[in-house]
Parts: C-alpha cells; structure tokens; sequence
C-alpha cells in the first residue's frame, strides 16, 4: 500500500507540509511546486530552449506579486490540484509525484 497524506498545512513563510500515513513528513517550497507543476503546458515550456539572456519577460499583475497557494484540493483519491497566486491551476500533482519533491523534515523542525 502506499503512503497517503494524513495532514497538509501551510508554514509561516507560505511553504507546505505533508505529512504522510508512514510517518513521513516533507516540506514543500511554493517555487518547487509551481516549477515543478506536471500540466501539459508546463512540460512543455521546461521542454523548450531557455529564451536569450538579453530577453525580458512580460510579467502579467499576478506573475509580479509574491508566488503564494491560494487554494489546495484534492483530486479523488490519488492527487492534489493546486491554485498558485500566479493564476495558474491546471497542474494536478499525484501523492506518488509529491512524495518524489520536497525534503525530508527532521525532529523539531
């Protein structure tokens, strides 16, 4: 059987935790997450050659402020979708998939 979680809940500093039904726990970055997204259209973006140094971005409003989750629900019973403070939502990210990302949290941590 694999490991599920059991308990999700935001840091101070806008970070996730989870902690798992084998007692794992792992700590999240929003960064992580939001490079990381599995959607099609991320993937295909990180697929690409990175745009030339002297290339600047566009930012939309949402892309310029602070990357924060605005929401966290989960998908059946295999996965999580994430909302990101950036407008991006399409990512569903399987309990297999976020056990693979994040760091192991130690005691007291």
């Amino acid at each position: 059987m694999q490991a599920r979680p059991t308990k999700l809940a935001l840091d101070p500093d806008g970070g996730l935790r989870i902690e798992w039904s084998d007692g794992a726990k792992r700590k999240y970055s929003v960064r992580e997450l939001r490079e990381k997204c599995p959607c099609a259209t991320c993937r295909e973006k990180r697929s690409q050659p990175p745009p030339p140094a002297t290339a600047l971005p566009v930012l939309s409003m949402a892309e310029a402020r602070p990357l924060a989750i605005a929401d966290m629900k989960p998908v059946g019973n295999y996965a999580y979708s994430i909302r990101f403070s950036d407008g991006h939502d399409t990512g569903i990210y399987t309990c297999d998939f976020l056990r693979e990302l994040g760091a192991e949290v130690g005691v007291g941590d």
